[in-house]
């Protein structure tokens, strides 16, 4: 069997290995029926054990977590379950009511595999309660910690009084009978720069759901196959999120054999899409958990209001100020194909394409792309104020603004001018909304996953250049940044590479970018 084969066939492998990884991540879900002794698949509560114990807390987008501990032969922890799977419910999974703010898990110290891992917190009695911050559960716990993140949780004895010791830790004033969007306490983001951070999750979310609408309305064609290998392209070289970079590269390294040029002139093409895309739907682009079902930074007080619309913004301007000054041109037209292609509200799609055509030339400075985007959120913000304030169809709790607001960036503003159609002249120090950008959608974008040690790499970048032609660019080299040391992975995609010199598009590998 020659080399090249036997590079396929570890790949494959590598892949596997990651895929089975991933999928012991499984975040605010039933998991317990994969469990020895494990859980009705109707719990909410996600059950725990020594494999995957650390791999979920430190995945999960929670600020808080629960750990119970219990025995699945105790009396008092069967009768206890059903007011615990009554506070679960509120926070877990994809219809809680309120989600992303505690973490209710449990771990069965009956079974052998938890045996050390029930010691390490020197369970003493069952049900035994912890509540802390979930990266903190890693050290485990000891009664004589003074200083220890993690507190024993000493008067949850039934649904309400856990309830109300968890409102009385984070300031609440949850219920046992709220229902989605109602008793809600938002906090508004618009003063407080930190709470970009959240939004990490709610980039992972809007790219698995933007896959999922393009496989659902079998988006892909021959007019738009070229359109979406660009901006897989550049999720890969920089997409602020590691598990988004690894799936859109796993996804371009197969994309020819699952999606080829002639597919559509066959006979066949019809059941040739179906397979496609029926392959193309066990390709998770953001993992395996993703998407989670709700949204962290972008969620509004209403369930019809702000979501996928926002974390898709989110998503543009984090990949604006991550490009370099050759790569602003391809990211602009990779943008605006996307979002004409593909982004299915067709009057919003309209009006962006329509702001895109009115850009007079290319772009030769990332700065001067960053902030050209930040002026067209601007002006779809303008007119969707009119708009809603008008019928009334807005986010009471996070009106569109002209934005940065002062609150968020002081130095952005020189001085509030006329009014003029309904909306404020502001006029602004440019270098200044820059540097915020940066800030703001750069470094304190992925600050969670930075202190949660989700961001690996190798300190290098990838660089996307421009084409006079209609030529897609593909990184083959983002193969190598997601194996990483895998030398095997980075010959296959060496060898996949060179395969491509005779086709459409050409690829060049500069370097890999860590975000």
């Amino acid at each position: 069997m020659s080399l090249v084969h036997w590079i396929l066939i570890l790949n494959l492998w590598i892949l596997k290995a990651n895929s089975l990884q991933a999928g012991s991540r499984v975040v605010l879900r039933e998991i317990g029926h994969n469990i020895v002794g494990g859980s009705d698949p109707k719990d909410y509560a996600v059950e725990l054990n020594a494999t995957n114990f650390d791999a979920v807390l430190k995945d999960t987008p929670a600020t808080y977590a629960i750990v119970e501990f219990f025995a699945h032969w105790c009396p008092a922890c069967r009768n206890y379950k059903h007011h615990y799977e009554n506070v679960a419910k509120l926070f877990n999974g994809p219809n809680a009511v309120h989600p992303g703010i505690v973490l209710i898990t449990r771990v069965d110290c009956a079974v052998k595999i938890n045996s050390k891992l029930c010691d390490k917190f020197s369970v003493s009695h069952y049900p035994m309660l912890f509540w802390g911050p979930p990266t903190k559960f890693f050290a485990g716990w000891s009664s004589n910690q003074a200083k220890s993140k993690l507190r024993v949780i000493d008067d949850g004895r039934t649904a309400e009084r856990l309830l109300n010791w968890i409102n009385k830790q984070i300031g609440s004033s949850y219920g046992l009978e709220d229902e989605k969007f109602e008793n809600e306490h938002l906090s508004s983001n618009i003063s407080d720069p930190g709470q970009i951070a959240r939004a990490v999750y709610d980039v992972e979310e809007a790219t698995a759901t933007a896959f999922d609408i393009i496989l659902e309305h079998k988006m892909i064609k021959s007019e738009t196959r070229a359109p979406l290998i660009k901006f897989l392209q550049l999720l890969v070289a920089h997409h602020p999120s590691r598990r988004c970079r690894k799936g859109s590269a796993e996804v371009l390294v197969n994309f020819d054999d699952l999606c080829p040029l002639d597919m559509w002139s066959s006979d066949k093409h019809d059941v040739d899409t179906s397979n496609m895309i029926g392959v193309l739907r066990n390709f998770h682009i953001c993992g395996k958990d993703v998407p989670r079902g709700y949204w962290m930074f972008c969620r509004g007080s209403k369930n019809d209001t702000r979501g996928f619309s926002c974390g898709l913004w989110v998503l543009m301007h984090s990949l604006s100020v991550r490009i370099e000054d050759g790569e602003s041109q391809t990211a602009f037209t990779s943008i605006c194909d996307f979002i004409h292609n593909f982004f299915i509200c067709q009057e919003c799609r309209q009006h962006f394409y329509e702001m895109c055509s009115s850009v007079k030339g290319p772009f030769t400075k990332a700065r001067d792309f960053a902030l050209w985007l930040w002026s067209a959120h601007n002006e779809v913000n303008e007119r969707l104020m009119k708009e809603e304030a008008s019928l009334k169809t807005g986010d009471p709790k996070f009106p569109k603004i002209i934005w940065p607001p002062k609150q968020l960036c002081p130095s952005c503003h020189y001085s509030r001018g006329p009014k003029d159609k309904g909306g404020s002249q502001i006029d602004w120090k440019r270098d200044e909304v820059f540097k915020f950008l940066i800030s703001y959608y750069g470094n304190t974008l992925v600050s969670l996953y930075k202190e949660k040690g989700l961001l690996v790499g190798d300190g290098t970048t990838v660089i996307l250049e421009d084409s006079s032609t209609n030529a897609v660019v593909v990184p083959v080299g983002a193969a190598l940044a997601i194996a990483l040391a895998s030398c095997a992975f980075g010959a296959l995609a060496c060898y996949w590479r060179s395969q491509q010199k005779n086709r459409k598009y050409y690829h060049q590998l500069h370097s890999l970018k860590n975000i």
